[in-house]
């Protein structure tokens, strides 16, 4: 233990100004990362209260020094506070996990606008709308478009390329601009329908609707009636299925917080044009002891810092000072309610369902793991195995050879810790030299002190696969690991793996309702399909690259009028022989040469 930290001569020359703090610990570990819209009074809070957590009393018994930096504005401490957190993961912060960008439905600026899914920084040419909290969000709205207003969404290469209707003209899922069915205007004014309905603008849409469903059947114009007659019925059957509705158009998230056992779930509903996107939950670490305050703060802290601030937010816990914080970020007044009246008082009350109900499935499932992985340690006779890694090896005939690890502990898979090894030039079909490479790899860097060893080391074959495992660990110093390889059974079905240990000559069979077992299938079906991802993705590569380019007789010529004629790479792929004859300049023979050259 260092020296312990005397604040006093530190507090008095802090600055009354925004900033960002920096608790540190033994050897100058970094505890605690926080802003301030003024250091001198946040920063003093910490040895003058007396009401602290008991998570920060901890904390604070572990300072031996504190770093600050001062900033423009509180916006900007914010910023620095969020890239800091996410750099340095320190010990006390409470950490949510820095997920993908939210997916956002499309309207393109073409003449004939397309409907599309979207994560990114849009072209502005472009109508966004959202953000949605998931891709089945996205899709589910871009299905409800298409039957209802017809519009496509067809890449450009594939609309600019079609001489007859789609299959989804067929099933009336698209008006079929690509042909001339639909004229500019008509299908413009389907498109700007789209995205009143999205904007939340739905009365205003269904009395245009029905105003010219009413016009066009009082001048004999029957079809064009019953267009509209379809929409304003598809429309309401949409509008019936809406759990959530609003009088107002306001974007508004709706944000809850639940703990219990140990675990903490924030769950966020996204309420745009009045009309909730559904939701998703959170799963912060390092939030033990914590107050339902302290995770709203972190989370709305954390999220926002990389993601649009709606109008208003609707929380289940007062936030002290968050509105200011988050107004000042986005240049505007954000609204922020804790005790919300009304609507927004039953959209808060299934937002906390919602938490509450994901808490116990986690909690469920944590339970779960708990029990197969005592009943596999008692199946090995082991007592200590929590941290699993599983080696897996895919290739087809030796092309694109990968070797996966997945790791399972904490109680789940650990994707962020997963790797994957390319091996170059093996032998074909060479196992085991693919997986020799590996684990040197893996463990080597393991064994020199770099990084966490398993418990339990998983192989995903036979005898041979294990004794690989038990040479390449031996010459590394790490014989004394357990290690377990995991083959099919005779009839290769789930249930029959046969287990087999170093030195054993017999295979460990459990029975197939083993709940060691179990964890056993779950860690290695996990190896297989990372491994095949990977697989797929390095052999995709590696011919896109070769595809075409390098078939002899194909030049860029020939090459444009085939991705133009197949709308893209994949049509070439799955086009036969004569389709590809058809195409202008393709002889029979330089068809055939294509074809056996992409399969």
């Amino acid at each position: 233990m260092g020296d312990a930290f005397d604040p006093k001569p530190f507090l008095a020359g802090l600055p009354n100004l925004p900033g960002v703090y920096r608790m540190l610990g033994d050897a100058g570990a970094v505890l605690y990362v926080g802003k301030a819209r003024d250091l001198k009074k946040r920063v003093s809070s910490y040895f003058q209260k007396t009401d602290l957590s008991p998570r920060i009393q901890h904390m604070v018994a572990r300072i031996r020094d504190i770093q600050t930096t001062v900033t423009r504005t509180e916006s900007e401490a914010l910023l620095l506070e969020n890239n800091l957190i996410k750099g340095l993961s320190p010990k006390y912060n409470i950490l949510f996990r820095d997920d993908k960008s939210y997916p956002y439905l499309l309207l393109s600026g073409h003449d004939f606008p397309r409907l599309g899914f979207f994560r990114g920084t849009p072209d502005k040419s472009h109508r966004v709308f959202g953000p949605f909290p998931h891709s089945l969000a996205v899709r589910e709205s871009i299905q409800i478009l298409q039957k209802v207003f017809r519009l496509r969404t067809c890449e450009d290469t594939v609309f600019s390329n079609r001489s007859r209707p789609c299959l989804l003209h067929q099933i009336r899922r698209c008006s079929a601009p690509c042909v001339g069915l639909i004229g500019p205007a008509d299908y413009a004014r389907d498109a700007e329908n789209a995205a009143l309905f999205l904007d939340g603008k739905d009365n205003e849409m269904l009395a245009g609707l029905t105003s010219r469903m009413e016009t066009a059947a009082a001048n004999l114009r029957f079809e064009e009636a019953a267009v509209y007659r379809d929409q304003i019925q598809a429309l309401s059957q949409v509008r019936a299925r809406q759990f959530v509705e609003s009088r107002s158009s306001q974007d508004v998230d709706v944000i809850a917080a639940v703990q219990k056992g140990g675990l903490a779930c924030v769950y966020l509903t996204m309420v745009r044009g009045g009309r909730s996107l559904g939701g998703r939950a959170f799963f912060p670490s390092q939030a033990e002891d914590s107050d339902p305050a302290s995770l709203l703060e972190a989370f709305a802290e954390q999220h926002y810092a990389g993601h649009p601030i709606p109008a208003a937010l609707v929380l289940s816990w007062e936030v002290e000072g968050l509105a200011d914080t988050l107004s000042e970020q986005a240049g505007r007044r954000v609204q922020v309610i804790a005790h919300p009246q009304e609507e927004r008082r039953i959209w808060l009350e299934m937002a906390r369902k919602n938490a509450e109900l994901a808490l116990a499935t986690r909690e469920g499932l944590r339970e779960n793991q708990s029990h197969r992985l005592a009943a596999l340690n008692e199946a090995l006779g082991e007592s200590g195995i929590a941290r699993i890694e599983c080696f897996d090896v895919s290739h087809t005939m030796g092309e694109a050879t990968v070797v996966s690890c997945v790791v399972f502990d904490n109680g789940a898979m650990q994707s962020s810790e997963y790797r994957r090894f390319n091996v170059a030039n093996p032998t074909p079909g060479d196992d085991y030299a693919a997986l020799r490479d590996a684990l040197g790899r893996r463990y080597g860097k393991l064994a020199g002190g770099e990084g966490k060893l398993p418990d339990l080391l998983l192989i995903d074959g036979g005898k041979g696969q294990l004794h690989v495992a038990v040479d390449v660990l031996g010459e590394l110093g790490l014989a004394d690991l357990p290690m377990l390889g995991v083959a099919k059974g005779v009839e290769r079905k789930a249930g029959q793996e046969q287990l087999f240990l170093p030195g054993e000559v017999e295979p460990l069979r459990l029975p197939p309702d083993h709940p060691g077992l179990h964890l056993i299938q779950q860690v290695r079906d996990e190896a297989h399909r990372f491994a095949i991802t990977g697989h797929r993705a390095r052999r995709g590569k590696a011919r896109t690259r070769s595809t075409l380019e390098d078939i002899p007789g194909v030049g860029a010529r020939r090459r444009q009028k085939l991705l133009q004629t197949f709308g893209g790479l994949r049509g070439v792929v799955d086009a036969g022989v004569e389709e590809l004859a058809r195409v202008e300049g393709i002889s029979r023979e330089l068809a055939e040469r294509i074809y056996r050259e992409l399969h």
